[in-house]
């Protein structure tokens, strides 16, 4: 067998390894400090016993030290697998990089020593959040701290990290009796904001045929969701900022205001202080709605939950597709990918991949995954307008940019050149107090390449990741 080996690095080395074993349904931990080392297997020596016949008896050795988590295959029969390539030796360093031998996926996370974190399985909670990652551990205790308080919660977070799910957990933390009531603000015309907003009486307009409440009114006592709140409209915002100042509200065509008692929960995925530096975002109302901020980390922050993820997307397809489970090299690969729509994007490959193929098992041939080399990293209006003449409709632009529909249009619609007059970007960034923000650095190019004088099969990838401020490399030669 030729020897292969894999190679990620970091800048800095982790202090503690806790490394997920996942059989079937059946799930063992371990955690390692930097010196330490397991030998995993089916037999009765190993330091960690697995319940997989196509596992050797002592199939591969695991030590935490100082440049990251190294994985040796001891003479397997099946071998050890990074990222879909068989491997003799593996220096992992990556938070949430996976390995499988046979049946079998392991996890690797990096767990700081001064954080305890739970200890207990991969777990969909009543919240509705999936993964015991660390940073999911920390977005728990950030929602329970703030879940009980009347402010409002701005959420923050990338497209598809599931900034809606975190609402209504905040909502059912909060012990709130009143309904949970989303909207989304990117979807009302100018005209229809009065009355979806604070409601109408009967015969307040031509239409208005019964007396209906808006959605203050109906959250009454409870939780209002204002997704997509930095596409909200300029007269929409002045109205939305005047009800959550003083708490009444007053429906179309009546005489009186009422008043409510409702928590404000808005959301988006836009950089809603740059357009507040724009002019295209009164600054007031964001100061009010940004009193509570909660930010969701998008899914390359926590691959170690990607698997759990998985588990429980597919479940909640079976109904519809039939019980399916993912193949240790198919998890592997899922588990390594760029996923830049994050959980919405996996969640459709995954959709895709059990709708389509027969049989039980998802292998990797099955998932058809995104190449991040198609994808926009700045959606602005020329760019826009590119991806839909270039793919024919909204949505199936919408679609390749990984963005929703309602955000392109909304680019399409409100950011079209000359639209917005040049405001004063100086005096409001002092009043904010806050300089102009940078644009986000993206993942930088991958470059393939046949080695100089190699034999077929023989390739090098290097990955920068500009994001982290570090270089990763990964190298095979077969």
């Amino acid at each position: 067998m030729n020897e292969q080996t894999t190679t990620l690095l970091l800048p800095s080395p982790p202090r503690r390894w806790r490394v997920r074993f996942l059989t079937g349904q059946r799930e063992r931990l371990r955690v390692l400090g930097v010196g330490e080392s397991l030998v995993i297997g089916s037999g009765e020596e190993a330091d960690v016993t697995l319940e997989d016949k196509a596992v050797s008896a002592r199939h591969c050795r695991i030590e935490a030290t100082s440049a990251g988590l190294r994985v040796a295959d001891l003479d397997s029969k099946n071998g050890v697998y990074v990222g879909g390539t068989r491997v003799t030796t593996a220096l992992l360093s990556l938070d949430g990089t996976c390995f499988s031998i046979g049946h079998t996926t392991a996890i690797a996370e990096i767990k700081c020593s001064d954080q305890a974190g739970p200890a207990g399985p991969l777990h969909h909670d009543d919240l509705g959040l999936v993964g015991e990652s660390e940073v999911m551990v920390r977005l728990r205790a950030r929602l329970r701290q703030l879940a009980r308080l009347t402010a409002p919660v701005l959420v923050l977070g990338e497209s598809g990290t599931g900034k809606d799910v975190v609402a209504r957990a905040i909502h059912r933390l909060s012990a709130r009796t009143g309904s949970y009531v989303p909207l989304n603000m990117a979807a009302f015309s100018e005209g229809l904001i009065d009355a979806e907003l604070f409601g109408h009486q009967r015969g307040a307009f031509t239409g208005a045929e019964a007396t209906r409440p808006g959605a203050f009114e109906q959250a009454d006592g409870g939780t209002l969701f204002l997704d997509e709140i930095a596409d909200f409209s300029p007269g929409g915002q002045a109205k939305l900022l005047r009800v959550i100042e003083d708490g009444l509200v007053r429906s179309v065509g009546a005489t009186t205001s009422r008043r409510v008692d409702v928590r404000i929960v808005s959301a988006t995925c836009a950089p809603l202080s740059e357009r507040v530096l724009e002019q295209r975002f009164r600054h007031d109302l964001y100061h009010r709605l940004s009193t509570l901020v909660v930010e969701v980390p998008p899914l390359r922050e926590r691959r170690g939950d990607i698997p759990a993820l998985a588990r429980v997307l597919l479940e909640r397809m079976a109904g519809e597709v039939g019980q399916k489970q993912l193949s240790p090299p198919a998890l592997d690969l899922i588990a390594s990918a760029t996923w830049l729509g994050n959980v919405r994007e996996l969640q459709k490959t995954l959709y895709r991949a059990a709708a389509l193929h027969a049989g039980a098992t998802i292998e990797p041939a099955h998932l058809d995954l995104p190449s991040p080399a198609a994808r926009v990293t700045k959606l602005d209006y020329h760019a826009a307008q590119e991806l839909v003449s270039s793919h024919g409709s909204i949505s199936a632009a919408a679609r390749a940019a990984g963005v929703p529909r309602t955000t392109l249009r909304s680019v399409l619609e409100r950011h079209a050149p000359g639209r917005h007059a040049p405001g004063r970007t100086g005096a409001v960034a002092q009043e904010l107090g806050v300089a102009r923000p940078a644009p986000e650095p993206r993942p930088g190019p991958v470059a393939a390449r046949r080695e100089p004088g190699s034999r077929a099969g023989t390739f090098a990838v290097d990955l920068t990741v500009s994001e982290s401020g570090c270089d990763q490399a990964i190298r095979h030669s077969g």
